[in-house]
């Protein structure tokens, strides 16, 4: 008993280490926010200094804060919203109806992720231009949902698995139709699947940055391009740039924090299985 106690003790002990190590990044860049940029570079640096909220007064001067939040919702829980009723019935073909291509689909879907974005900057970025969205909210919709839809249709495909195919064919017995046996038997049971994949596309949306750099300036840009405007050609300035990346971060991390465990419920039955 002694000896379990002791595996415990040190396996919490372990764990507390290693979030500590992870979040300190973090708790590091909160603190410089309320240093002057002078402090903020400091050598050795400052663990115990006089706090200051001209930082914050400065950002919030030199861009509108709120304007890119709002941006960064909008284009968040919109191509969530559109990659799940895109992935939801390509999932539900896919797991209830296969076919001998079934496979190669869904390894060709998740195979587009190890594609550089670099590789199709040029090409996205004509389209979006002759389209006239450059720097639109539906530009950065579009290619954030095909960014995020190989792996929501994986997610909710491995959670469509786990139903037993035996309720649904009782079901149809009973003479509902593809659409109710969708959306009154599957969708109930799967409900938790589907919360924590939107939780997670919620979240890799958020952080994109490469293409919200690229294809918006002032219109429809997140908060990713909001941090990326306070880097110059005469420098860094650390308390102002670890500023802005506290106030763009705030919100995620919040709404990661409350729903952690849909999330990890998502990750570990979505991505694993």
């Amino acid at each position: 008993m002694a000896r379990k106690t002791s595996k415990i003790w040190l396996w919490t002990f372990l764990g507390w280490l290693a979030a500590c190590i992870l979040f300190f990044p973090i708790f590091w860049m909160f603190l410089t926010s309320f240093k002057t940029e002078v402090a903020a570079v400091s050598t050795p640096p400052q663990l115990f200094f006089r706090p200051t909220f001209e930082n914050y007064i400065a950002i919030q001067d030199r861009a509108n804060y709120f304007n890119y939040a709002f941006n960064s919702v909008v284009i968040s829980l919109g191509s969530t919203i559109v990659a799940l009723l895109l992935a939801v019935p390509a999932a539900y073909a896919m797991a209830f109806f296969p076919t001998k291509r079934t496979k190669g689909t869904l390894l060709w879907m998740l195979s587009t992720k190890m594609l550089p974005p670099v590789g199709v900057l040029v090409p996205i970025y004509i389209l979006c231009r002759n389209a006239g969205l450059l720097d639109t909210h539906i530009g950065l919709i579009i290619i954030y949902t095909l960014i995020n839809l190989p792996i929501v249709v994986w997610m909710i495909y491995s959670f469509f698995k786990e139903v037993p195919k035996e309720i649904l064919e009782a079901d149809r017995m009973d003479g509902a139709t593809t659409q109710q046996e969708l959306v009154h038997v599957l969708l109930p049971l799967a409900v938790p699947g589907i919360a924590s994949t939107a939780l997670l596309s919620i979240i890799l949306s958020w952080n994109e940055a490469f293409w919200s750099l690229n294809l918006t300036t002032a219109d429809a840009a997140p908060l990713t391009a909001f941090i990326a405007s306070f880097s110059s050609p005469q420098g860094l300035f650390w308390a102002k740039l670890s500023a802005a990346s506290t106030l763009a971060i705030a919100p995620i991390l919040i709404f990661g924090w409350l729903s952690q465990r849909q999330l990890v419920r998502g990750l570990t039955f979505g991505a694993v299985k």
